[in-house]
């Protein structure tokens, strides 16, 4: 199968200004002294529609090995909620500066380049993995970037994300985009999709491997729908959670072997005091859950992995259902960050507790091979226009959006276009 290579941008005119409008492009390479962006202030941290508001603010410099990407779209996922709501920390208690654009997903055009740059050059098609590291520490020359002391997620603890119509980024952080994705497709899977590689093949010698089983919280989200797209590339049997019926063949139809919709069980949340009645009633409904695994998995065979994400309200579970020997991997807490779990049938298990954190280049570009090869679909539900940004945010704050990832445009001007060409064709219209 041939893959995707970046081709040039045929000349256009266009004035050279100090601040372009909405989807309105200057000369290419000309950098505007500023830019529209949805810009959060720490006196703002709040929910998404009241902490993000649209400002014009300075259009980023640039270091020596950094890049300037104009953003043709943006993804939308938890990162920028909890930049707004500033938890679990305040970006502003990291980055010191006075205002925070959030976004750590982008697709776009290399708009300027630092001296030192040389992979990359003005006008290349990338998608932008949100890992910034210093490069100069052990870890990043031979272990792993993401155990660097200087490692920081971009579009959070960064100030400079992807909700304007520009973003700096390191180097480092571009990979080709798919040129058979629209910008909004392109724009909306690369956390997610990184995330989930790391959390499956980055552990060893926990690393998924063919035949074995894997449970899948919040199957429809994000994360787990490339997770079940990973898991079945692998050769390995997904088993998707859902809370919503109507999720149910979304799932089936990602290649999910079984799906199991929680609300069917009564066993969330924290873990009751250990040897409680409230305890022996928990573990008696935990059981039950792990049953309807076997029904899928085959009698007494257990998940060798438990993808986890949800955190608080779904953990004891978690660690309870997981074989013996096996891993819970997680990455996030969006129900709670205070997980409990009854640690005996840890050590007695042997079972491995992982966190695990985005993904280092190597697992993104490998990542982001599997799309440009086709292999994954990246699972896009909703594109929202730029002025309704933080309406996306806030669905996803209230559980309330679809399944699959989201979108949002920024300079491209609407949905389906795949190239620059088309871009300024559209605008004109």
């Amino acid at each position: 199968m041939a893959l995707d290579t970046n081709g040039g941008i045929a000349p256009y005119e266009a004035p050279e200004k100090d601040l372009y409008e909405m989807g309105e492009m200057p000369p290419l390479g000309h950098v505007p002294k500023q830019m529209y962006a949805w810009a959060i202030r720490k006196e703002r941290h709040g929910d998404p529609d009241s902490a993000m508001q649209l400002e014009v603010v300075d259009t980023p410099t640039l270091d020596s090995n950094e890049v300037l990407v104009m953003v043709m779209a943006a993804g939308v996922n938890y990162n920028g909620v909890w930049a707004a709501l500033g938890q679990p920390v305040s970006p502003f208690d990291g980055h010191k500066q006075p205002y925070h654009i959030a976004g750590s997903d982008a697709a776009g055009i290399v708009w300027a380049v630092g001296d030192k740059v040389k992979r990359w050059k003005v006008g290349d098609e990338v998608v932008v993995h949100c890992n910034q590291d210093d490069g100069d520490d052990e870890e990043c020359n031979g272990g792993d970037p993401m155990f660097s002391s200087s490692q920081r997620i971009w579009g959070y603890e960064t100030p400079d994300g992807s909700f304007g119509q520009f973003t700096r980024v390191q180097s480092q952080q571009l990979m080709p985009r798919p040129k058979h994705l629209t910008w909004e497709e392109s724009a909306c899977y690369t956390l997610t999709l990184a995330t989930a590689y790391r959390m499956l093949f980055g552990h060893h010698p926990h690393d998924l491997k063919p035949g074995q089983n894997v449970l899948v919280w919040g199957a429809s989200g994000g994360l787990g729908s490339f997770a079940i797209q990973l898991i079945n590339t692998a050769g390995a049997n997904a088993i998707g959670v859902i809370s919503d019926e109507d999720k149910r063949q979304f799932v089936l139809d990602l290649g999910a072997k079984g799906v199991i919709n929680r609300k069917d069980f009564n066993c969330w949340g924290r873990l009751p005091t250990v040897n409680t009645p409230e305890y022996n009633t928990w573990l008696k409904e935990a059981r039950k859950f792990g049953k309807a695994i076997w029904e899928i998995t085959g009698k007494g065979v257990s998940v060798d992995m438990v993808f986890e994400h949800p955190g608080e309200a779904t953990f004891p579970v978690s660690s309870l259902v997981c074989k013996k020997g096996g891993m819970v991997v997680i990455c996030a807490g969006t129900s709670g960050f205070n997980c409990t779990f009854d640690v005996r049938y840890m050590w007695m298990h042997q079972k491995r507790l992982q966190g695990s954190h985005f993904a280092h280049l190597k697992q993104a570009a490998s990542a982001n091979r599997l799309m440009l090869e086709r292999r994954i679909d990246p699972c896009m539900s909703e594109v929202f226009t730029w002025d309704d940004l933080p309406l996306a945010h806030m669905k996803m704050l209230r559980n309330e959006h679809k399944p699959g990832n989201m979108s949002v445009l920024v300079q491209s001007p609407q949905t389906g276009l795949r190239t620059f060409e088309e871009v300024l064709e559209a605008g004109q219209k």
